[in-house]
């Protein structure tokens, strides 16, 4: 009697057979829940806010990100304790190199930039910006996050630090047009 396997599992059971034969580079630091933990803590509420951006939008967004926005869909994570909103996350992946590298950027409550953690990177360990790196960029306005006196690159990884800046820049944005805006 043969058994039918249902697509998902063999999606599943393929997607796991390409990864475990991978040339070894990448790392998953944390899922989406650990990263909301770090976002807001544990006791946070989550929320998702999906915004559907205009082209209007779109277009101020890459004006003042200096960067190109692929999907007029973004989703802000939303940190509430009880009334008291915590700030703002996204989840941000982008390719550095020829690999993928998701960062979690949270955001104040009013859209100052808080933190920045790695949740997953898959170029070579050694072009992976550290947490010192990122830690120049918190509190610094959009304007100011480009490679300048304020923001030192990192040599060797040039090209890790870039995207993580084109990020930071692109979520600074999205909340100043489509969040901050709209709340005022």
């Amino acid at each position: 009697m043969k058994t039918k396997t249902r697509p998902a599992f063999r999606f599943f059971t393929v997607l796991l057979l390409l990864l475990a034969a991978g040339d070894g580079f990448g790392k998953i630091f944390y899922s989406k829940k650990e990263a909301m933990e770090l976002a807001f803590g544990e006791q946070a509420r989550v929320e998702m806010l999906s915004l559907f951006l205009t082209d209007r939008q779109v277009e101020e967004i890459q004006r003042q990100a200096k960067v190109k926005i692929d999907s007029a869909l973004f989703t802000f994570y939303v940190g509430k304790q009880g009334e008291n909103l915590l700030g703002y996350a996204a989840i941000e992946t982008h390719t550095v190199r020829t690999r993928p590298e998701t960062l979690l950027i949270v955001l104040s409550p009013e859209g100052e930039l808080r933190r920045i953690e790695v949740l997953a990177f898959h170029e070579p360990p050694e072009y992976q910006p550290p947490t010192r790196w990122f830690a120049q960029l918190y509190q610094q306005p959009l304007e100011a996050l480009d490679f300048n006196a304020e923001v030192q690159a990192i040599t060797g990884a040039t090209l890790s630090s870039r995207s993580a800046l084109d990020s930071a820049r692109k979520v600074l944005a999205v909340f100043e047009v489509a969040v901050k805006k709209r709340s005022n």
